[in-house]
């Protein structure tokens, strides 16, 4: 799939998702086969305004491109200069959040909110588009409620005023997270347009992730809460290892993400983040709640990742003993 000039190789990738897609994540999920990244929303009013705990947030490492920066707001002039803004600081894509969902976030009119009025809309997308020459993308949802499904009328909009590519996550703003994903929606925005777009919404293994191209014909595949304490989603190869090597893949996988919030994260932020991430990776586990609370009395990275290095090895050698018909099962097929 190409984003304007930008070739996008492999068919997942990494949803943008507030207080998660941050610079390690993003690192992991990259290094495990996501085909582009994007940035967690960014406040374009607040980039205008200078503010530097917000260019922080939409800092990225070299080796992340190409990225795409997601912003968000309800103006048109603050979000035309946001995006100029961030496309000097290198910006391979500027992406248009118009799904969040959250109502400190609609309230202001923004996020999912901009899918109401389709006057605005095309107003923004003109301003930020005159105001850019990388590729710009949008976010959608459905639509505000199930009384104003019109996914298809703002891809259209998007693509007259010179969008290069959607992702649709199908359910309105009112479902929220709720219910199943409507995955007839993209089909329909599949069909209105002829510029890529990225299907999101209940995807959790490379299954459903064929599944969903399969049944809406979209080019890619955008995961985002399936990933939670599950980025392996993007290695389509996991999938066809053995639990037992599963399990030994896993903790390889964790152990390098806490690596990479410690080395790129202040302590105070990288502790919150290993806490929330961990009570993720726990879940499902033998005796998860017990160790999801021992979790979040660590107070300090060092010793909660020393704790994680000898949970996880002695929680595979409970659930693989000698004793135990999966290890017996492992241990012949390997012979």
């Amino acid at each position: 799939m190409k984003i304007g000039s930008i070739e996008v190789k492999g068919l997942c990738r990494l949803a943008p998702m507030a207080g998660v897609s941050n610079t390690p994540f993003r690192l992991l999920c990259k290094e495990l086969g996501s085909s582009l990244t994007t940035s967690e929303e960014i406040s374009a009013k607040a980039l205008v305004h200078g503010s530097e705990k917000t260019f922080a947030l939409a800092g990225y490492l070299p080796e992340e491109k190409p990225i795409a920066i997601q912003i968000f707001g309800s103006e048109p002039e603050h979000l035309g200069e946001a995006a100029a803004i961030m496309e000097q600081k290198g910006a391979d894509i500027i992406d248009l959040n118009m799904g969040c969902p959250v109502p400190k976030i609609t309230k202001t009119g923004a996020g999912s909110a901009l899918m109401k009025d389709e006057k605005k809309a095309a107003l923004i997308f003109q301003t930020i588009r005159k105001s850019i020459q990388v590729p710009f993308t949008i976010k959608i949802r459905g639509g505000w409620d199930d009384h104003t499904i019109n996914a298809p009328q703002i891809a259209k909009i998007a693509q007259e005023e010179g969008v290069d590519a959607i992702a649709v996550h199908p359910r309105t703003r009112s479902q929220q997270y709720t219910g199943k994903a409507p995955w007839e929606i993209i089909r329909q925005v599949v069909e209105a347009v002829s510029i890529p777009v990225t299907g999101n919404g209940d995807v959790r293994s490379w299954e459903d992730a064929l599944r969903m191209q399969e049944q809406t014909r979209c080019q890619s595949v955008m995961i985002g809460r399936g990933a939670l304490g599950r980025p392996w989603v993007f290695d389509q190869s996991f999938e066809v290892l053995s639990s037992y090597e599963q399990h030994q893949r896993k903790f390889q996988i964790i152990s390098r993400h806490l690596t990479l919030i410690r080395d790129h994260m202040p302590e105070k932020f990288a502790l919150i983040q290993m806490k929330k991430h961990l009570g993720w990776y726990i879940s499902g586990t033998q005796n998860a709640p017990e160790s999801r609370a021992k979790v979040f009395t660590f107070q300090n990275t060092s010793d909660l990742q020393k704790w994680f290095l000898e949970y996880w090895p002695e929680s595979f050698r409970k659930l693989y003993s000698p004793t135990t018909s999966a290890f017996k099962e492992e241990s012949l097929s390997a012979l």
